[in-house]
């Protein structure tokens, strides 16, 4: 109780006290000096009381929304607080009146109602992320390319958000805390349940939170992650208290935050030094993808599409998918080998289903994808269903846009003569029987015209100092790895240098770039003697998109040492000391007379016949004699063989395939495999070979009309010449462009041989700047037919001025 001494003024001096009005003060009338008889402190009692009222009008049931607690207490009616009195509560504070002792008999109750208690109470109203293009949050996280109005931010880098408080903030008598939660489960011991305090300055490696700014009611805070935090998306809640009372108010905010990698922080595993990579492995949305043999490299340009509309929430899906649980995505090891798992579909129902069968009943022809957005988009609305159908490109495109996407630079790798080695010997074997005829159901090791991958960049503080860098990914089903189709990361410094112990599947990339091909011959007695092996059979032009252009660049040098050089010798018997045929270099082959297979400029076109020539160099000084034996069988291009086409002996170097003799045999891709064998006769030397090309398809000439604006209608003329001499069948060209337009199948219809093809294609460009129009055509009789076009769109001016004067209206 309060006591007042007769002809003293009251006032109330702390925030906190009477009432506890926020920036309050004020004098009251002079006080009726003590009488001692009944009737006048019965006035007094009422004339306090009507004081009260008029100070602390929440306190009575007649409440005023005024909270004026100036006036003269003598001016005050007695009748007026004749009411029905709510409990009175002791206050509690600092109040004090001036010169009088709390002690004093004279007291004045301070009445408290649970309205008034909510006036006090700190509540969060509304919470703004900051998450529009033009605020800094998405610059400086390098996110404002997401098509996305949520909140993406990068790992191990502040962040800021901008709370609207019920009354301000008092850092004396308020407390306030943020927590973040991602996954199905959130634990704080698996870091996917965060408590983010509020300090004075924050502190690296840690989540926390800090007041920056403060205008009344509205607090701006910036909020610290560390760089180890699980990448994801995360729910906001904000969790205010109110000291004095205890009382405590949370606010669930419904908008997500979607925390990713971060390459351009230092410490991040996945950081990535220069400007022009970051923009290239990580920003860029289109590149390039390589296919055909080593001597007809053809390029076509894929959307990787990682920063459209839903594709953000769609890779986030597949992870959800997969088995790891959300505790485990912090490292991004782990996260790219369960992505290199789940875009293949055999044992997890992940994105996409693997078919070579040249039979597409029932989904999308390989050839005819020309990006991943569809694929990604179509997996994310049928809720995890297969998209028919992948081949190795398309493996390797969606992953480059599933891990850019997350923040991990990533490129797509094609790798030409590449080794399919079943059986871990590190080496490529093709067995012969005692007649030198190929023993089919004993070559399951294979080589692929080309087979395309990803590299991806990371540190690996799991493997040995200085194995960071480029790692390798595939994420085509294989062979299966601690039971997974999945391949990876495997480290390309360890690759080249044929330390295949260290993981993840360092083998199987070793064996698919740089194992030797081991011919065998089957012995009478049924053993198999080495009787041949090429040491350059395999990884040939290792390509690349090149960073800031379309060019194809070579970095074969990244995964072995230059071949025949005592370092890449040392490398491949290092590593098949730890294979399955240990001893296979115990026993030399002396060998003076190479054979190989040569083809005139780009090689043999569909639709017209086959020449190569076939070169027999004697490398001693005395002459020698052979007869060569070929066959020709078609191919798929994983180095499948399907059906035998021509079989000869040879006595003359040209050859010559007729077009009559593969017309109705190709499959995709339109690969062939020529396989050569004979003996030198004065040396029993064993002459072998295996060489595969490619039929050379037409591509798509795309022409762009007029110039492009955004929100302005255009057209381009794609037109094509059917380069077979028989009739297409249901013809169809898919267009799509990034900022340009959606996936869009145009019906052709039948085309006659040799005939030309001309259709225009109407869109509305949505983006400005540099974008690239992409086509390609579906036909059961002639695949990988593609084109693209570069287009540059500028800003519709009279677009923006329109839209500006909306907004202003």
């Amino acid at each position: 109780m309060f006591s007042r001494m007769p002809g003293e003024r009251l006032s109330i001096r702390d925030n906190a006290a009477v009432g506890r009005f926020h920036g309050v003060s004020a004098s009251n009338g002079q006080a009726v000096p003590e009488r001692h008889t009944e009737s006048k402190t019965k006035k007094e009692e009422s004339g306090c009381r009507c004081w009260f009222q008029k100070a602390c009008p929440c306190c009575f049931r007649r409440q005023s929304s005024s909270y004026d607690v100036s006036g003269d207490v003598d001016g005050v009616a007695a009748g007026d607080g004749e009411k029905e009195e709510p409990t009175p509560l002791t206050p509690t504070g600092d109040t004090e009146l001036d010169g009088e002792d709390a002690s004093s008999s004279n007291s004045i109750f301070f009445f408290f109602s649970p309205s008034f208690s909510s006036e006090l109470t700190l509540a969060v109203r509304s919470v703004d992320l900051l998450s529009r293009k033009s605020d800094r949050n998405k610059a400086e996280h390098h996110t404002d390319q997401y098509n996305s109005d949520q909140l993406i931010i990068r790992r191990g880098q502040t962040f800021q958000i901008e709370l609207d408080l019920s009354r301000p903030f008092n850092p004396n008598t308020d407390k306030l805390h943020l927590e973040m939660k991602t996954g199905p489960l959130p634990q704080v011991s698996k870091r996917t349940h965060i408590i983010i305090p509020l300090v004075d300055e924050l502190q690296d490696e840690s989540w926390e939170a800090k007041i920056v700014e403060q205008n009344v009611n509205r607090v701006r805070l910036s909020v610290n992650s560390p760089i180890t935090a699980v990448i994801g998306k995360y729910k906001l809640t904000i969790t205010t208290q109110y000291l004095k009372t205890g009382e405590t108010t949370t606010h669930d905010h419904d908008k997500d935050i979607y925390m990713l990698f971060n390459p351009w922080c230092e410490d991040d595993m996945v950081y990535m030094e220069g400007e022009k990579e970051l923009k290239e492995y990580v920003l860029n949305d289109t590149g390039r993808i390589y296919y055909g043999t080593e001597k007809q490299i053809g390029a076509r340009t894929w959307n990787f599409g990682q920063f459209d509309e839903g594709i953000l929430e769609a890779c986030l899906f597949v992870l959800d998918n997969s088995e790891v649980p959300p505790s485990g995505r912090g490292d991004p090891v782990n996260v790219v080998r369960v992505v290199s798992a789940m875009i293949n579909s055999p044992d997890d129902l992940g994105v996409l289903e693997g078919n070579w069968s040249g039979n597409y009943a029932g989904g999308m022809s390989p050839t005819a994808w020309s990006g991943s957005v569809e694929i990604l988009r179509q997996y994310h609305r049928e809720g995890g269903k297969p998209v028919k159908y992948g081949q190795c490109w398309v493996f390797s495109g969606v992953t480059t846009t599933v891990l850019r996407c997350l923040g991990i630079p990533t490129r797509s790798v094609t790798n030409f003569q590449s080794a399919h080695d079943t059986d871990v010997s590190l080496t490529t074997d093709v067995y012969f029987d005692e007649n030198m005829e190929p023993i089919h159901h004993l070559n399951s090791d294979s080589v692929w015209n080309f087979h395309v991958w990803n590299d991806c960049w990371m540190a690996r503080p799991d493997l040995p100092a200085g194995l960071g860098g480029w790692q390798a990914v595939d994420s085509t089903p294989q062979e299966t790895s601690h039971g997974t189709f999945r391949c990876g990361p495997a480290s390309l410094a360890a690759i080249r240098t044929g330390q295949v112990y260290l993981k993840f599947d360092t083998p199987f990339v070793f064996a698919e770039v740089n194992s030797d091909k081991i011919y065998w011959q089957r012995n009478l007695d049924g053993t198999f003697s080495q009787i041949h092996s090429e040491k350059k059979a395999v990884g040939h032009c290792i390509s690349t998109k090149a960073v800031g252009s379309d060019e194809r660049v070579d970095i074969t040098n990244l995964y072995k040492y230059p071949e025949g050089s005592e370092e890449e010798r040392i490398a491949v018997e290092t590593a098949c000391r730890y294979g399955s045929k240990p001893d296979v270099y115990s026993s030399p082959i002396a060998e003076d007379v190479r054979v190989e297979v040569r083809m005139e400029g780009e090689g043999p076109r569909m639709g017209g016949d086959a020449q190569l020539k076939i070169v027999v160099k004697n490398n001693s000084s005395q002459p020698r004699r052979t007869t060569l034996h070929s066959q020709v069988a078609v191919m798929y291009y994983t180095g499948v063989l399907k059906d035998t086409v021509k079989k000869d002996t040879l006595n003359i170097l040209e050859w010559v395939l007729p077009y009559t003799q593969y017309q109705n045999q190709l499959v995709d891709q339109a690969a062939l495999m020529m396989t050569l064998s004979g003996r030198v006769s004065e040396t029993q030397q064993v002459l072998a070979n295996q060489t595969s090309f490619r039929l050379r398809t037409p591509d798509l000439n795309i022409e762009p009309i007029g110039e492009a604006y955004v929100g302005k209608e255009m057209s381009a003329k794609i037109t094509f010449t059917n380069p077979l001499p028989c009739t297409l069948r249901n013809v169809v060209i898919r267009v799509e462009g990034l900022g340009l337009r959606d996936l869009h199948p145009i019906k052709v219809g039948d085309v006659s041989k040799h005939a030309n093809v001309t259709v225009t294609e109407h869109f509305v460009p949505t983006i400005a700047g540099k974008r690239k129009l992409v086509a390609s055509l579906d036909c059961r009789q002639l695949t990988q037919v593609h084109g693209v076009a570069d287009i540059d769109v500028h800003e519709n001016v009279s677009f923006v001025c329109l839209t500006r004067r909306e907004l202003c209206v």
